[in-house]
C-alpha cells in the first residue's frame, strides 16, 4: 500500500504524536509510507495531477519513535504523485493553523476531496471531517447519548441557558486541546461575562448542560470503523482525570490517563453512533464520554495513543493500517 499522511508541517512532528505510531505501524507492516505538509503540495500545470515535496518514512528495525521521527525530517524531500496513493491519511489540525496561517486550514480537506473523486482512498471522509471539525457534529446524533446544548453568538442567549440549565461548559465551537473552556457554576456566576467574551472572541460558542460525574474527568474512546478499536483482547480507551483544580481532563492541559474498563452504558452510547458514522465514512475517531454521555467527537487527528501504549503495554495502530489496507483492496475492486 502506497500511504501518505498529511500533516500540518513536517518539522512540527513529534515522536510522541499518534500519527508518528501509525506511520511506524504502516512502515514495519511493509508499506510504502511518506509525510506530507499542508505547504508542500502542487497542482500541475499541464497533467493537472497532485504533486507534494514528501519525506519517506522508513523504519528501520533498531529505531526508537524518536529516531524515526529525526530521519523523517532529515530526509531530503522526494517527489510524490499524491494521484497514485491508495490511500491519503488526514491528520493535520485545521484550529491549530487559523491563526498564523489561516490559508492553510482548509487545505486538508480540499486536497483530500480532489484526491478521492481521482480514486484515492481517504480516511476520514473529507466533507464528513469538515462538518466534525465543528462540535456541531454531534448535534446530529440522537439526542439520549449527548448533553443538552446551545450553539450561538449572543450572549444573552447564553445567560439564559445557564440560568435555565444551571451548572454548564462553555467552549468555542471550533476548538481542541481544551483552550478557552470554562466552567459556570449557574446563573448567579459573577465571571460569566468575561467567560463568554473570551470564547466569543473565537466565533460561535456552545454551551453545554454540565453531565454528573465531569469533575472527575472523562473516557476517551477510540472506535474504528464503528467499533471499538481493540488488539489482542486490549480496548483502545482510558479514562482521562484532570489535576490539581482545573477541571478539563485533556492530557494538554496536565490532566493524567488511568485504564478505563468499557461497560454497557459506553456499548450502548457506541451501538447508538456506530451506523451513522460508517455512513459518513468517520473510518477512525475518539469520542469523549462522561457518564451515558458523549461530550465530543474527536475527528480531525484524533491523539491519545501514547497513553493506550503505555496503561496496556501494546500497540493498537497495526489494526488501524489493516483496516485501512482492506479497505483500499475494496476500493480498488
Amino acid at each position: 500500500m502506497r500511504l501518505a499522511f498529511f500533516v500540518n508541517d513536517v518539522a512540527t512532528e513529534i515522536d510522541e504524536y499518534t500519527t508518528t505510531r501509525l506511520a511506524r505501524a504502516a512502515a514495519q507492516g511493509g508499506h510504502q509510507v511518506w509525510y506530507v505538509g499542508l505547504g508542500d503540495v502542487e497542482l500541475g500545470e499541464s497533467d493537472g495531477q497532485l504533486v507534494a515535496r514528501a519525506h519517506a518514512a522508513e523504519f528501520d528495525k533498531d529505531d526508537t519513535l524518536e529516531s524515526f521521527m529525526e530521519r523523517i525530517k532529515e530526509r531530503d524531500a522526494e517527489r510524490l504523485v499524491m494521484d497514485d496513493l491508495d490511500a491519503l491519511f488526514l491528520r493535520n489540525e485545521s484550529i491549530d493553523d487559523l491563526q498564523e496561517r489561516p490559508w492553510a486550514s482548509p487545505l486538508g480537506v480540499i486536497f483530500g476531496q480532489m484526491l478521492k473523486a481521482r480514486g484515492v482512498t481517504v480516511v476520514n471522509d473529507p466533507m464528513s471531517q469538515l462538518r466534525a471539525a465543528s462540535k456541531l457534529y454531534l448535534e446530529e446524533f440522537p439526542e439520549k447519548i449527548r448533553p443538552r446544548s446551545l450553539v450561538t453568538r449572543d450572549p444573552e442567549a447564553i445567560e439564559r441557558f445557564v440560568r435555565e440549565v444551571g451548572h454548564s461548559v462553555v467552549k468555542p465551537l471550533y476548538g481542541a486541546k481544551g483552550r478557552n473552556v470554562f466552567m459556570i457554576e449557574g446563573g448567579g456566576e459573577t465571571n460569566l461575562a468575561q467567560m463568554t467574551e473570551a470564547v466569543l472572541q473565537d466565533g460561535y460558542a456552545i454551551v453545554q448542560e454540565f453531565v454528573d460525574g465531569g469533575e472527575d474527568g472523562d473516557a476517551r474512546i477510540f472506535l474504528l470503523e464503528g467499533q471499538i478499536l481493540e488488539r489482542d483482547g486490549k480496548l483502545a480507551a482510558f479514562r482521562r482525570v484532570p489535576t490539581g483544580n482545573d477541571p478539563r481532563a485533556n492530557i494538554s492541559t496536565g490532566g493524567r490517563s488511568v485504564p478505563l474498563e468499557i461497560g454497557d452504558e459506553q456499548r450502548s452510547i457506541i451501538e447508538a453512533m456506530s451506523r451513522k458514522l460508517v455512513a459518513d465514512g468517520m473510518y477512525f475517531v475518539g469520542i469523549d464520554v462522561i457518564g451515558g454521555k458523549v461530550v465530543e467527537i474527536n475527528a480531525e487527528s484524533p491523539g491519545g495513543m501514547q497513553s493506550v501504549e503505555r496503561l496496556y503495554e501494546i500497540d493498537v495502530c497495526p489494526t488501524v493500517i489493516e483496516a485501512l489496507e482492506r479497505r483500499t483492496r475494496r476500493t480498488a475492486s
